[in-house]
């Protein structure tokens, strides 16, 4: 089947090879199987076109892509052009309306089901019903049927009688635009249409065909605009899908990690629960063994009182250790050795007091509370991960040591001092900072940073007015600025945070090169997270701001980067 133009092709071109193609199938006979899709072997319904110009049925070609999606790779069923991807497909509206044209003046004869009446031998498909004689007649019959003007021959029709008058039994003529009827000669002269307006059935047929020639137009177009819509919404549907094949994922990942925080969770506040009966019993335990040695010296303090002989009295060596209480003698009693001071017995009644008076309950539901309260800001700084705000550095603010990207986005040290000109908002000496040149007072944001190009760095937020010089001016070293540290020391590369110089060395350390800074400026959090799968909380710092907030990097070797960030209202 030789193919049709592609519809990018110029319309001069495209219509001369269209005229040519019409002209060659008209001459060859075989327009209707121009006209068929090589994969339904059906005429065209909606033809579209690939990039190598073969045609075929929308909903064929749909069909064939589908099952090679499956693979891969996707190929024309004609030409075997294969595409690197799932090749688009081109509307032929001109090659439609051939098709819809043809259909409506090629009706297949086979399937009308007339035959002719007198090839009795084998059924052979009429081509034309003579409504006077009321047969029908293939070719051959035709030729020999008579030609006076009272034999009215029409398309093939097993109704004769719905071509008739069913009042005068005469062929129907003509059309009354009054009453919209078909009707006879005698009707139009004596009968109930007389006097009315009548036209020739072809005349009428005409009129009517104009108007619905403009109904097809308008319904092509309503067609056309009802595809246009269906393709974008199958295109939305596409990244729908995709979108959400991506949040399955992430909320499979979410509620996993979520089990496993809860049943640790769990697990922290029953271990609470079981350590506080067991203080209890190791209290019991220690105090039976000191009434067990109260007891030991009591004895031997009442023997030695009812001893005779003073002189064993006396020379009583271990007598040192018998009093744990304080002996109220005068100052020069060597008995005041016997006796230790009464702090013991004060820990012993601070301890009793302690464990009477232990909220026990009250603590396993401020442990409760504050371990769904971390896994609930889990929850809401995961799915903050929609998109990207940009932040950039502030060049005014960079220590001399620090070099900025053109894109402010990265951080480097070099051997080199870079001269900036001196500026009160700059940092100095070993400072080796540079802050953002936003800053926050409200809402809540968050930004990653790639600190896989440094051994030791420090990120974090701080206020405007922290310290542009000395050990005071390091994120985390004042109460002004609240900060995530790596060392390359001599702790093995320890991870902490830090705030007003006091460090908290984490427990495990970030297991990817990339960590998260979460701000809620209302609720006064700062939070750490590690950009692992799935992404985990290393600390959350909570207080009261008083300034807005910038965002802060401090790297001793190598560079840092701000890989994205975002602002929640």
């Amino acid at each position: 089947m030789s193919p049709l133009p592609h519809p990018h092709s110029s319309p001069v071109s495209e219509t001369f090879s269209l005229v040519s193609l019409l002209l060659s199938a008209m001459a060859s006979g075989d327009l209707r199987a121009e006209l068929k899709c090589s994969v339904c072997l059906n005429i065209y319904t909606d033809p579209v076109t690939l990039k190598c110009g073969h045609n075929f049925c929308r909903v064929c070609i749909d069909r064939v892509l589908d099952t090679q999606g499956g693979s891969g790779d996707f190929f024309c069923p004609v030409c075997r052009k294969r595409f690197r991807s799932r090749p688009a497909l081109h509307r032929n509206i001109t090659l439609r309306n051939i098709a819809e044209t043809f259909l409506s003046a090629h009706p297949d004869r086979e399937e009308s089901g007339v035959f002719c009446t007198y090839c009795v031998d084998s059924p052979v498909p009429a081509v034309r019903s003579c409504l006077h004689c009321e047969v029908s007649l293939c070719d051959k019959h035709l030729r020999v049927h008579k030609k006076s003007p009272e034999h009215i021959l029409c398309d093939p029709t097993l109704s004769m009688e719905s071509r008739k008058c069913s009042v005068h039994k005469e062929v129907l003529k003509y059309f009354c635009t009054k009453d919209n009827a078909c009707i006879c000669v005698s009707c139009s002269l004596a009968g109930e249409h007389r006097g009315h307006q009548v036209e020739t059935l072809d005349e009428a047929s005409e009129k009517k065909k104009e108007t619905l020639r403009n109904v097809l137009s308008y319904l092509l177009t309503k067609r056309e605009e009802t595809e246009e819509i269906i393709q974008s919404l199958q295109e939305h549907r596409r990244k729908v899908e995709e979108e959400a094949a991506g949040d399955t994922e992430r909320v499979t990942a979410l509620f996993r990690d979520l089990r496993r925080r809860l049943e640790d969770l769990e697990k922290r506040i029953l271990r609470n629960i079981s350590r506080r009966a067991e203080r209890i019993s190791i209290s019991i335990r220690d105090l039976e063994r000191k009434k067990e040695e109260l007891s030991r010296k009591l004895r031997h303090i009442e023997e030695l009182c009812n001893m005779t002989d003073p002189l064993t009295v006396l020379q009583e060596s271990d007598t040192g250790d018998l009093c744990d209480t304080e002996v109220e003698d005068n100052e020069d009693s060597d008995t005041g050795d016997l006796c230790d001071t009464e702090d013991e017995d004060n820990e012993d009644i601070e301890r009793h007091e302690e464990l009477l008076h232990d909220g026990g309950g009250l603590d396993v539901a401020g442990v409760l509370h504050k371990g769904l309260s971390d896994i609930i800001t889990e929850v809401n700084v995961y799915f903050y991960i929609q998109g990207a705000a940009d932040i950039l550095l502030d060049g005014n603010t960079a220590n001399n040591d620090l070099q900025i990207s053109d894109d402010r986005k990265t951080v480097s040290v070099l051997d080199i001092e870079q001269n900036y000109p001196e500026t009160p908002e700059r940092f100095q000496d070993l400072s080796c900072q540079v802050l953002s040149s936003q800053s926050f007072s409200s809402g809540r944001h968050y930004w990653d940073v790639d600190v896989g190009g440094s051994e030791s760095w420090r990120v974090g937020m701080c206020y405007p007015s922290i310290e542009r010089r000395g050990r005071e001016s390091w994120i985390g070293d004042n109460k002004k600025s609240w900060g995530l540290d790596r060392d390359d020391g001599d702790d093995n590369n320890q991870y902490s945070v830090i705030h007003d110089s006091k460090v908290i060395p984490l427990p495990t350390n970030p297991s990817s090169n990339r960590v998260r800074i979460y701000l809620d400026y209302e609720a006064g959090r700062i939070s750490f997270y590690d950009l692992c799968d799935p992404i985990r909380h290393l600390h959350t710092f909570t207080t009261t701001f008083t300034e807005p907030l910038h965002a802060g990097l401090g790297v001793w070797g190598g560079c840092i980067k701000i890989c994205g960030g975002r602002r929640e209202m």
